[in-house]
């Protein structure tokens, strides 16, 4: 079989042409409170290393930098300038989502904390703004898992998809066989970080 007879890519998943990454408020004081913040700090970075392996758009904001600290430095040192922000959604930085949408995106991965107050306030405005919304569940974190759990049902009951990084990561890269997918197999095959007490 040729490449030329495969079943046309269903519009549910994403595509490198079609998504960017958004990396909610992994802030240096948030994110030691988060539950299991070493796999969610860890999940964000491995997104944001596939984004630049794929070529893909990826953005950031910070909620509230004065109090909150700046982004930690793992993933502050991926990313470029970061936004500050007051809103709980990232909506309240609207110059990123335009740029996004000039270029003719229309689908964005989220990852990032709190679940269920940054990253579900982002992810119900995005949807109510036409966006094709995806939530990486292990990269985004909250400090108790009631909060945590509740939001997941929640975005995804509005119409946020669902995903894992691994996933995500597979489902941007779409063929096997290439340097790229060399490099994104790494990615995946990485050793998971030692929780920490």
């Amino acid at each position: 079989m040729n490449e030329h007879d495969a079943l046309l890519r269903s519009p549910e998943m994403m595509s490198v042409g079609d998504t960017a990454l958004l990396v909610v408020d992994v802030q240096e004081r948030l994110v030691p409170a988060i539950a299991d913040h070493q796999r969610v700090v860890w999940n964000c970075r491995r997104l944001i290393d596939g984004a630049g392996v794929l070529g893909m758009p990826v953005v950031a904001t910070e909620q509230y930098p004065k109090g909150l600290g700046p982004t930690v430095p793992e993933l502050a040192q991926r990313l470029g300038e970061i936004p500050s922000k007051l809103t709980f959604s990232c909506g309240g930085c609207p110059e990123i989502f335009r740029a996004l949408e000039s270029r003719g995106l229309g689908k964005l991965l989220v990852c990032g904390v709190e679940a269920h107050v940054c990253v579900q306030q982002t992810v119900l405005d995005l949807l109510s703004h036409g966006w094709r919304v995806y939530v990486a569940v292990d990269a985004v974190g909250s400090r108790f898992d009631i909060d945590y759990r509740t939001a997941l049902r929640r975005m995804d009951s509005a119409g946020a998809t669902l995903t894992t990084t691994e996933a995500a990561l597979f489902e941007w890269c779409q063929v096997a066989g290439t340097p790229e997918f060399k490099q994104i197999s790494r990615l995946v095959q990485e050793a998971k970080p030692q929780v920490s007490s």
